[in-house]
């Protein structure tokens, strides 16, 4: 009696185990069609088993989610798996908040090194360890209304089309629709910012870092560097194909892309569940224009995992189906990302043609010109202040050359506080 006793004891305590899965929990950013495709990915996995139960947490603003981790991080509190970009991982791995992930990923029979663009592992790598596992690898491309170039007459971007073809193009698509003196239409929209620009340094042969491989200090003063920023800023101050401050501030550069106001737009593959949705005319993308040479600058988020996780090999099994095959094919069907693994980005998941971008292999043609920003700790903080200064440049306040300097010496102290991988 005490033996069937004790046997029924352990059969509650299994079941109870059975019927308890571990929490984990994931916190990710976006609109609402990128929250849609993060919903899709944790119902499939939770279907797929049923060990782990996943609580999704969604934050609209991409600078509120920010501002959220940083506070859960530095509380203690951290979620745990978060989206983190490779731009800004390097503060929380440099204070040993992210469990690294290379022993995982080695050990997994479902994904392995060799399956994702090797830039991407490049670019999570910290201490000469992988620390998160990257999801996309996105360039920045233009988006260009196909109905508003066809209207003017103007050819639709070629691929290697340059500097000049866009601004000819923007020039032609800016106009004045009712002859009030007002510009109407604008032929592009672009973030002025450190990030946004850095492409087009490096396409002229220039750096926006003293050295890329021991940075010290911002590199926009030098002079391919400088020439690419005053050209950069010459599309507002001086061409006025893109909208003034005011203009900026009364609607945003990508509400007037959405609207059909505004003919080119500068961004990455996350604006397109968004496109898809809400741009009621026909799209398509077209690879950044080119300088002296081609450039790109990397977009890529990555799956990290909290090293205060309770239940770390339970978060890391939804890693793993996130960036499966099958993980990935779930959120590159919403068009959110260009895959990290190779095989899923060439299949029909990514390259669908029944669905908008049709040039979607643009993504994937200029990944061997990508280039990274540095790995650093205080990149945020460096990249927020120069951006700072290259507004005041686009907006017509300082001169490029003063907005590089500024920026130059305000980040000065960053770049001596900051920690390297």
């Amino acid at each position: 009696m005490r033996k069937l006793a004790v046997l029924f004891v352990c059969l509650l305590c299994l079941a109870a185990c059975q019927s308890d899965p571990a929490p984990v929990s994931f916190m990710v950013f976006g609109d609402a069609a990128e929250f849609a495709a993060y919903e899709a990915l944790v119902a499939a996995f939770e279907e797929s088993q049923t060990g782990v139960d996943v609580t999704l947490t969604h934050i609209p603003s991409q600078g509120d989610y920010r501002t959220r981790l940083a506070t859960d991080f530095a509380a203690g509190t951290p979620p745990d798996v978060s989206l983190l970009s490779y731009r800004r991982f390097g503060a929380f791995a440099a204070a040993d908040q992210l469990e690294p992930l290379g022993a995982y990923l080695d050990d997994s029979d479902v994904i392995a090194r060799d399956d994702f663009y090797p830039i991407t592992l490049d670019s999570f790598t910290w201490g000469g360890e992988l620390a998160c596992i990257p999801q996309n690898i996105s360039s920045l491309v233009v988006y260009y209304n196909r109905d508003l170039f066809t209207a003017a007459g103007v050819p639709e971007p070629a691929d290697d089309w340059t500097w000049d073809d866009f601004l000819a193009a923007a020039q032609t698509l800016t106009l004045d629709l009712d002859g009030d003196g007002v510009t109407d239409q604008y032929g592009a929209g672009v973030e002025a910012s450190l990030y946004r620009i850095s492409p087009f340094v490096w396409q002229n042969g220039g750096r926006i870092v003293d050295d890329p491989a021991n940075p010290s200090q911002l590199g926009l003063t030098r002079e391919p560097s400088l020439v690419a920023f005053e050209w950069f800023v010459a599309l507002q101050t001086e061409h006025g194909v893109v909208p003034n401050r005011e203009a900026e501030a009364s609607m945003d550069s990508e509400t007037r892309f959405i609207n059909g106001t505004t003919a080119m737009y500068l961004n990455s593959r996350r604006g397109t569940p968004t496109y898809r949705e809400s741009a009621a005319f026909d799209w398509d993308v077209a690879p950044l224009p080119r300088g002296t040479q081609a450039a790109g600058v990397l977009h890529s988020d990555a799956y990290c995992l909290s090293a205060a996780a309770a239940n770390k090999d339970a978060a890391w099994e939804f890693i793993e189906f996130a960036n499966s095959p099958a993980g990935q094919t779930i959120v590159a069907r919403s068009g959110r990302t260009v895959p990290s693994l190779i095989a899923v980005a060439e299949s029909e998941a990514f390259l669908d043609p029944a669905v908008r971008p049709a040039r979607s292999r643009v993504f994937l043609d200029t990944i061997p010109d990508l280039q990274m920003v540095p790995l650093l700790s205080t990149w945020a903080e460096i990249e927020n202040t120069a951006t700072e200064e290259i507004e005041r440049a686009f907006f017509g306040d300082i001169s490029a050359e003063e907005a590089a300097i500024l920026a130059r010496d305000r980040t000065e102290e960053y770049f001596t506080l900051a920690l390297r991988p």
